[in-house]
Parts: C-alpha cells; structure tokens; sequence
C-alpha cells in the first residue's frame, strides 16, 4: 500500500508513526468530562468525542468554549447502551423513525438500530448533533462514531457526509487499514468500501492507517497495556482509542465496566506514560491538525 499522503501533507515523512490520542464518550456523565480536562492539562491526550445526547453535553461546551484549543470532535451517537441510564435522539421523538425503543431511548444495542432505524432519520439526527455541537460554541474538529453503528452499510453516507460537508475528517480507515474491528468494521465491509475509500482519499479525505483501544474487560496493568499497544502502531497515522473518567458515584452507577475507565485515567496521568511518549518515536497530533490539512 502507498503511503498515506496526509503524511505530507502534515509536514511529516512516509515512514513516521503519527498517533491521535483519542478519549470517547465525553459527556456522558460528569467523570468523563473532569477527565477530559484533566488529562488536557497533563499532555497526554491530544483528541476527544463528544456525544451531544448526554446530559453532560452542555457542560462540555462550556469547557471547549472556556478553552478554544481542546480538540474535541461530535461521537456521533445512535445507541444508548446502559441499563440504568439512558438517552435519546435530538432531532425527534417520532418512533417511526426507528431511531428509539419502546422507552423514548435509542435502541441499546447495533443489531436494534439496524434494523429499524429509518437512513433518512439517522441522517437528520447525525447532522444535528453536529450542527448543535457547532451552536454551542465547539470548534468541532472531526466526526467519530460511539460503537461503530454510523459505519454501517445502511448509514455510513450520512456519516461521510454530515463531516464532509462542513470540511471536517472523519474517523475513516485505508483499505490496508490495520484494527479496523475496533471501529465496528469488518474485512468484508471494508472489501465493499474499497472503491469509495480509494475515491474519497483521492478527493483529499483523511484516512487512517491504524486503530487501537484500550480493553474495558478488566482494571489492571493499564500503563502496561498502553505501552504494549502504542509499541505496535504502524507506519502512518492511528487512532488510539480509550475511556477514561474520573471515579465518582455517578459513574460507578452508570458503568459496569467502571473499574477500567477509571483505570484509563490513573494510567494516562502517570509521569510513567508521559515520559514513555517523550522518550518513544512516536508523534501526538489531533484532529485539529487534520481538519487544517483537509482545508487548506
């Protein structure tokens, strides 16, 4: 595979490892937010998602309006996965839109969403979340997806289109893509992607090379786990995905898996990983210097 030309046009050569440290699920409780800020201030984090579903969505505005520099970017949001704890579209409350359960709340799981979301619905609700998260006052720099259901078949024009269109990246894999399971795409769809990416990165869309995430299944070793995965990243351009929150009873009532965020967080405040990305030939971008890239 050739190398990605958005190495270049970064300023940087074909073979250097170029890394987003990427924190999702920003704003879906008040954890994810102070870990945001946090992890900000500390330097080890250089991106975030926002999901402007959540009730916390309108404190994070404040913060990216507070700090015009933060990175943050819309995680486009049509599930809502915990048991206790729910969200639902901003555009509707239509349920023939397909877009919700039988509780007002979007379907909690992929397999739901697809097979009643109406794509004209999901289009409407997508570019509104970004277009609120643009009223709010975020200088949205991409467009991700909370777990992979946006990049379906069904849906990804929408996706594609609701950045593009307002000349933002996407979180999008190459064909040679290396992880792309961790985005919710498999080798089949991204087999019947192939000829719209190789289309889309000749018109000057960013694509990405690798894609990684911290596991959510267990609370230990977390700087290891880091080191060990940022150790594999490929020639190009990654996206390095984690959960971090701080620990609060909020989030303990929220998240089964609340062990490992909050281990995320300790981890990525630790002088021990800072000195690993000072000391390892890896360079930290967000997407503010890709957005800029795909603008110019």
């Amino acid at each position: 595979m050739k190398p990605n030309p958005l190495l270049k046009k970064l300023g940087y050569s074909d073979t250097d490892r170029l890394v987003i440290i990427h924190t999702d699920d920003i704003g879906m409780c008040q954890a994810s937010v102070q870990a945001f800020k946090d992890l900000w201030s500390f330097g080890t984090i250089t991106s975030g998602a926002v999901m402007v579903p959540c009730p916390w969505f309108p404190a994070v505005a404040q913060m990216c309006r507070e700090n015009p520099g933060m990175d943050m970017g819309v995680h486009a949001t049509l599930n809502s996965e915990w048991e206790n704890f729910r969200w639902g579209p901003v555009s509707t409350r239509d349920q023939l839109s397909g877009l919700m359960d039988a509780g007002g709340y979007f379907h909690q799981w992929n397999e739901a969403v697809l097979q009643n979301a109406k794509p004209e619905a999901v289009d409407v609700e997508v570019n509104l979340q970004v277009e609120l998260a643009l009223a709010a006052g975020i200088d949205v720099t991409h467009v991700d997806s909370h777990m992979g259901t946006i990049m379906s078949p069904l849906f990804i024009q929408s996706y594609i289109q609701s950045a593009a269109s307002r000349l933002l990246p996407n979180m999008l894999p190459r064909t040679s893509a290396k992880g792309i399971e961790v985005i919710g795409v498999s080798a089949e769809e991204l087999q019947a992607y192939e000829p719209i990416m190789h289309q889309l990165e000749e018109q000057g869309i960013p694509m990405l090379d690798g894609f990684f995430s911290m596991p959510l299944e267990h609370p230990s070793n977390h700087i290891g786990l880091a080191k060990e995965l940022l150790g594999e990243l490929p020639i190009g351009i990654s996206h390095f995905i984690f959960h971090p929150s701080t620990d609060t009873p909020e989030l303990r009532g929220i998240c089964p898996d609340w062990q490992a965020r909050v281990a995320d967080y300790n981890a990525f405040m630790s002088d021990d990983l800072k000195k690993f990305f000072e000391q390892e030939d890896i360079k930290l971008i967000g997407y503010r210097q890709i957005r800029n890239a795909m603008r110019s």
